[in-house]
């Protein structure tokens, strides 16, 4: 019961945004009562903060899989992760939405275990970009911090316009952010 709160409430999140989805909403959207509700969950925030963590905590372990892969050059674990965050828009569009527009309505106290979550995600980019300065297979007076964060509005910004049922494929899209990354930051 607690995965179908979960997934119903993601898509209410979604559609309504999170202020204005009651826990009424929630509970009349599966036909239970609010005491199954707060079974579950202490309060709405504490629900969000769930969607949160199994969001960032999804993406950190397929992170740590492709970064831990020694068969593949610094290129292909970029790609490997740009295209992870492009393909993730299929099966976690809806919490992508929800992570991203709906960060703000969580506490001081709840920020402050996801931040860091979400810095580590984004440092371990940059380290892999800075393993392929050294390795030279991207510029060495590549800004890897700033590049970063460029890789990671456009692949993170795609939730709001990539339709994965639409004319172009996720791996198709991959490919072009990736050509147009490393033609940036390969070395000639």
């Amino acid at each position: 019961m607690k995965e179908k709160i979960t997934e119903h409430s993601i898509r209410l999140f979604e559609k309504k945004g999170f202020s204005e989805t009651s826990i009424q909403d929630i509970v009349d959207s599966i036909g239970v009562t609010k005491g199954t509700f707060y079974y579950y969950f202490s309060s709405k925030e504490e629900l969000l903060m769930d969607i949160h963590f199994r969001y960032i905590d999804d993406l950190l372990g397929h992170q740590e899989k492709i970064l831990k892969d020694e068969t593949k050059s610094s290129k292909e674990k970029l790609y490997d992760i740009v295209y992870m965050l492009i393909s993730n828009i299929k099966s976690q569009g809806p919490s992508a939405k929800v992570f991203f527009r709906e960060m703000q309505n969580l506490s001081e106290e709840r920020l402050s275990q996801i931040i860091p979550k979400r810095d580590k995600f984004r440092l371990n980019i940059q380290a892999l970009l800075e393993e392929g300065v050294i390795k030279g297979e991207f510029r060495d007076n590549l800004n890897p911090p700033i590049v970063t964060f460029g890789i990671l509005g456009a692949a993170n910004w795609s939730y709001q316009w990539f339709k994965p049922d639409g004319k172009m494929t996720d791996r198709e899209v991959t490919d072009i952010f990736v050509d147009m990354i490393l033609q940036g930051i390969e070395v000639g």
